[in-house]
């Protein structure tokens, strides 16, 4: 009967766990994300210069993107894209690129983030490195 205790534990740490960890990235990013923070991390760096710094996502199937500046209300449209590139010594390395217009003033922002990681089911991490700083972009689901 001992042994049945340990078995039951973890077959319910198990069962409430959250699986999203087993999903592929283009499908944990489905959803409403709002930018949380932007860092900017060593030598240098201006984040105004940068073309998103705060704003809602919405990351939609097979592509689609959705994004709303705060400042102004604007909505633009696009896409995004998540490749994997292998780095070397077995490391993966998860590229996001993202493509959006606003197409009243035709005025268009990208963005390459050179790595993201999911750092939980709500939140993800996505880096751009230039020069000596490194910017970290902080995105929590909505």
């Amino acid at each position: 009967m001992k042994k049945f205790y340990p078995f039951l534990f973890l077959t319910l740490l198990v069962a409430g766990c959250s699986k999203d960890f087993l999903k592929r990235y283009d499908k944990r990013i489905i959803g409403s994300w709002d930018l949380a923070d932007v860092d900017s991390r060593g030598i240098g760096g201006d984040t105004e210069r940068l073309g998103f710094r705060d704003g809602r996502f919405v990351f939609s199937d097979e592509g689609r993107l959705s994004y709303t500046d705060p400042e102004t209300g604007a909505v633009y449209t696009g896409s995004w894209d998540i490749n994997r590139i292998n780095a070397g010594d077995g490391e993966v390395l998860r590229v996001l690129d993202i493509h959006v217009t606003n197409f009243d003033t035709q005025e268009s922002k990208s963005e390459l983030f050179e790595e993201m990681q999911f750092t939980g089911t709500d939140r993800f991490k996505a880096y751009i490195t230039s020069g000596l700083h490194t910017y970290v972009f902080k995105f929590k689901r909505r």
